[in-house]
């Protein structure tokens, strides 16, 4: 009898939690949609900048002055009640600096990575502040790690000294987790 006890109270939970996926799809989906906007609109420039510059100059110099412009052209593109926005653990810009519900799932995503258990498509919804939270993790690519990695040119270097004194963002290797990309939907 025990045993149908537990089969049964384990058989609710997936139950239930599979009724919370589901419930969360279209929020889930909204969100991507929003980040995919304003990763493709970057991900376009940095890739121009880059083939256009392969030593990352002209990639960096790019970040520094039009990233941010780019996230809020795209956010007054989003419904009054959504808004799109990159984060990390290490920032190079501090206005990007994480939250403690940012941390907390970059942390998770970082724990999947040192298990074996991490896949680049992992998005997360969480609940947070009166909005649905929608994260897609970043992975350093090879390209990211010419203003990112641990071998970054003098030229580069002497830019992000100039542009941002405070810069953590470095020291990554291909394949760590970079940042997120957040989409922040109001509840209703």
């Amino acid at each position: 009898m025990r045993k149908l006890t537990i089969s049964f109270v384990a058989l609710a939970l997936l139950a239930n939690a599979a009724m919370a996926d589901e419930n969360l799809k279209p929020i889930k989906e909204e969100g991507v949609k929003y980040i995919k906007m304003l990763g493709g609109a970057l991900k376009k420039e940095v890739k121009a900048k880059m083939k256009e510059d392969p030593t990352g100059a002209l990639a960096m110099g790019f970040c520094s002055t039009r990233a941010s412009e780019i996230t809020e052209s795209v956010n007054e593109k989003l419904p009054d009640y959504a808004d799109v926005r990159r984060t990390a653990l290490k920032v190079r810009n501090p206005k990007n600096a994480p939250d403690a519900t940012d941390t907390k799932v970059m942390e998770a995503y970082e724990e999947a990575i040192k298990e074996g258990k991490f896949s680049p498509k992992d998005i997360r919804v969480v609940e947070a502040d009166g909005k649905y939270r929608v994260y897609k993790p970043l992975v350093a690519k090879a390209m990211c790690l010419k203003c990112h990695g641990t071998n970054i040119s003098d030229d580069i270097q002497a830019v992000l000294k100039k542009v941002y004194p405070e810069d953590k963002a470095t020291g990554y290797k291909e394949g760590d987790l970079r940042g997120v990309i957040v989409a922040e939907l109001k509840k209703d």
